[in-house]
């Protein structure tokens, strides 16, 4: 049995100063707990992902020195560091493995992943080495992130090799159901290996990445016997079971005798729940608009409210994050809203304690349309008209912005962006676009989970025909097919890179799957301009989705070509 302490961190990157007081802190409370070793996250000096930034020599320097003061100040304490370790003029995403003041061992990251979200291979070597750290009170290896995830990969080849425990330090994204299936590979892993790991993940919102910790201890029949709640810091001591210890020959094996302080205290490992469905995703919406809001040095948001389930979800979500008080919303009426959705607006705002502005924008649309009447002609009103609107609203909640200080949150969902339903310098301005990645659907589902926790959202707002309120009589369906035909279309187009016909086959009408894709495919320039926005999906745009602007492959219209 040895006893390890799990530091699950909200850490910054770049911030290699605060990121080097929060690990020594968690040194200090891990030795004052009794633990006999320590585990913070993958990258925990630098933050995850550092990307370009490895490329300043200036910023490899410090986060070097960091690690340098962060294992003088271990003590007897074993304590395994995510760095950026530097030998030869190469980087590698590394371990240190601390241990009486001094770095005892470095582990090269292994397998760099370089698919979705990751692009490690831009920066990193692989590394090649093992290190098994021989104790009286069981061997012990150590690995980082992705060195888990391949059957054949590190970890196992450490149980192999003779270690009864693997402490493996983690870097690794949220998205839909992430947590169930991370928890099942890990599992698998401790039965192949015959071995307990020690799975220490970061937690917080890091630009369009939202990392939700549930940090894990597996034992070697597969079972968890710790779990560390998701999307927020957290700590804890637990007394890790040994595994068996393999007698495998492995050439790269580097063996390292050090002596573990005893343990002390009594140690009471917590399982917490796994998050799932609405309440799993919601959360994650929290964290990285609080993270993304306050790590950039904001204080208040402001939002448009229309009325509509989009900007109403948004200013929930903005509410529970960073507080009724920091939530500036503004309703921006014209000729063309209802009147139920400026009261909507405003039993919203109410509901949740927030500032609400009433700022019409009639005046400024007819000033506009006279300005441009003798350019428009006489021409029926059509989209430039629609679009118009959109845009003198999102120039009046960028000048609020640029008044107070505020963060535009934009309120556009996923469905709308990847059909171009959404306008440029308009309902598009924003620092941060907390739907992006967020279908029409599972906008409805999430509100009606935050309303299963306290009912502030409108039930009008909910059950309205959803419209963009541009022109009299508008409805989405006017322009798109209904969100519970556009969104499985969109899913299977986008997340699953599905053809048109396999789409189809699926039982959609073609046409409707051939107008979709089409939608999506011509969009690409408005994405490409588009907020960050959290991902929570397999694929979301930006990261994860990157596809040329210009583009000329194109499905053919005939189902059978040729």
């Amino acid at each position: 049995m040895v006893r390890i302490a799990m530091a699950q961190m909200n850490l910054l990157v770049g911030d290699i100063a605060g990121n080097q007081e929060m690990i020594i802190e968690a040194m200090a409370r891990a030795r004052d707990e009794g633990a006999q070793v320590l585990g913070v996250p993958e990258l925990a000096v630098t933050g995850y992902p550092p990307e370009d930034l490895v490329l300043k020599k200036s910023f490899i320097r410090a986060n070097l020195a960091a690690t340098e003061a962060i294992a003088a100040a271990c003590g007897d304490l074993l304590a395994v560091v995510g760095f950026v370790d530097e030998v030869d003029g190469e980087i590698y995403n590394a371990a240190a493995i601390c241990h009486d003041n001094r770095i005892a061992a470095i582990y090269h990251k292994h397998i760099l992943p370089n698919y979705g979200v990751f692009d490690e291979r831009r920066y990193f070597r692989s590394g090649r080495l093992h290190h098994l750290i021989e104790t009286k009170d069981g061997v012990i290896g150590v690995c980082v992130c992705e060195d888990a995830w391949t059957p054949t990969g590190p970890l196992v080849t450490q149980g192999d090799a003779g270690a009864q425990l693997v402490v493996n330090i983690n870097a690794s994204p949220f998205h839909k159901g992430k947590m169930l299936e991370r928890e099942q590979m890990l599992c698998d892993r401790a039965r192949r290996a015959k071995t307990s790991i020690v799975y220490v993940n970061t937690v917080g919102g890091q630009d369009e990445l939202v990392f939700d910790g549930g940090s894990l201890v597996i034992d070697p029949e597969g079972e968890v016997i710790a779990r560390s709640p998701q999307f927020t810091e957290h700590f804890q001591v637990v007394d890790v079971p040994l595994g068996h210890a393999g007698e495998t020959s492995v050439a790269s094996v580097d063996r390292i005798a050090l002596k573990l302080r005893p343990p002390g205290g009594k140690p009471v490992p917590s399982v917490a729940p796994r998050g799932e469905g609405s309440g799993e995703v919601y959360e994650a919406l929290r964290l990285a608009v609080h993270d993304y809001v306050r790590k950039n040095g904001f204080e208040r948001v402001v939002i448009g409210l229309s009325g509509g389930v989009d900007s109403a979800l948004t200013a929930v979500i903005a509410a529970d994050a960073l507080g009724p008080t920091n939530v500036l919303c503004v309703a921006m009426p014209s000729e063309f809203s209802s009147g139920h959705s400026l009261e909507d607006a405003q039993k919203l705002a109410a509901n949740l304690g927030v500032e609400l502005l009433e700022v019409s924008i009639a005046a400024t649309y007819h000033a506009y349309l006279k300005m441009l009447e003798e350019t428009f002609g006489p021409a029926p009103m059509g989209l430039a008209e629609e679009n118009l609107q959109a845009r003198i609203r999102g120039n009046t909640l960028m000048a609020i912005s640029n008044r107070y200080g505020h963060l535009v949150l934009a309120t556009g969902n996923k469905s709308e962006l990847a059909c171009g339903y959404a306008t440029l310098y308009g309902d598009m301005a924003g620092g941060l676009a907390v739907l992006k990645d967020v279908f029409k659907t599972e906008v409805y589902e999430l509100c009606a989970y935050r309303n299963a926790v306290s009912e502030v959202i409108p039930q009008r707002i909910i059950d309205k025909a959803p419209s963009a309120e541009l022109r009299p009589d508008q409805k989405d369906s006017d322009s798109l097919p209904a969100y519970d035909v556009l969104d499985p279309i969109l899913e299977a187009y986008i997340e699953e890179d599905a053809s048109v016909d396999e789409i189809a086959a699926q039982g959609y009408e073609r046409a409707v799957v051939m107008k979709v894709s089409r939608l999506v495919d011509r969009a690409e320039y408005k994405r490409r301009q588009a907020a960050p926005g959290p991902k929570v999906t397999t694929k979301a745009f930006g990261r994860d989705r990157r596809l040329p602007i210009t583009n000329g492959w194109r499905e053919s219209e005939d189902p059978n070509p040729g």
